[in-house]
């Protein structure tokens, strides 16, 4: 993790969380968007009980808690479901603490069906989080390759920083330091539904533009979210 900026587990959700996550997010996947500023897919844990058991489950608290020390708060839980067809993410980085390394904002990536290098994939850049750069963007890997990572490299091993596009098996779990570089492969026209959920945690200390929780949820009481909805 903080060699590469992620760390991936194969494999670790079972088959019956794949399944509960599955049917959750097909619910997700369904409903309406009737406001704009408060869509279903980006505020996922407030639209069903199963995804929002999940933003206090002892385990997925423990594991971002591993990274990033006991004090944590709770910043969103978005859908990020690829339907065949579904077009790339450009290269991109997220803003938090630039001007304080010291508090740190980590994404929890359950991939419930995996996926495929090449086809609705994560694409990573290890080493990247080292720059910290929320400015970081590029449409295409070859624009990020003549821009952005000219001249830059790996602080522990000297070497360039590269592109690496990722390949994990069903129900494998991606951390990864928000500021590094990542972006997404289009999904195959031919290629089934991705199904994503991402559950992000971070240091308090600043604000954060990515925190998506309603006022409502906020005050609701999850079991196990006592002290990590709060802002700061």
């Amino acid at each position: 993790m903080d060699r590469d900026g992620h760390i991936a587990f194969p494999g670790l959700l079972t088959d019956s969380t794949r399944e509960e996550l599955t049917a959750a997010l097909m619910r997700i996947f369904a409903m309406p968007v009737e406001d704009e500023d408060y869509p279903p897919r980006r505020f996922a844990a407030e639209f069903d009980s199963c995804l929002e058991g999940l933003v206090g489950h002892p385990e997925l608290v423990g594991l971002a808690r591993t990274v990033l020390g006991e004090e944590i708060r709770f910043d969103h839980a978005v859908a990020l479901n690829r339907p065949g067809g579904s077009g790339p993410t450009a290269w991109h980085s997220h803003e938090y603490g630039e001007a304080n390394p010291g508090l740190g904002f980590i994404r929890i990536f359950f991939y419930v069906n995996g996926f495929e290098a090449g086809d609705g994939g994560l694409k990573v850049v290890p080493g990247s989080h080292h720059y910290r750069d929320p400015a970081l963007s590029a449409p295409t890997d070859a624009e990020l390759e003549a821009g952005w990572l000219v001249g830059k490299v790996q602080p522990e091993t000297g070497e360039p920083l590269r592109t690496e596009a990722l390949s994990v098996p069903p129900g494998t779990v991606i951390l990864m330091w928000t500021h590094a570089a990542h972006g997404v492969t289009p999904r195959s026209p031919d290629s089934d539904t991705r199904w994503c959920i991402v559950y992000a945690y971070r240091n308090p200390g600043e604000p954060s533009a990515a925190r998506w929780i309603s006022e409502e949820f906020e005050r609701r009481q999850v079991p196990g979210t006592e002290g990590l909805m709060s802002l700061y």
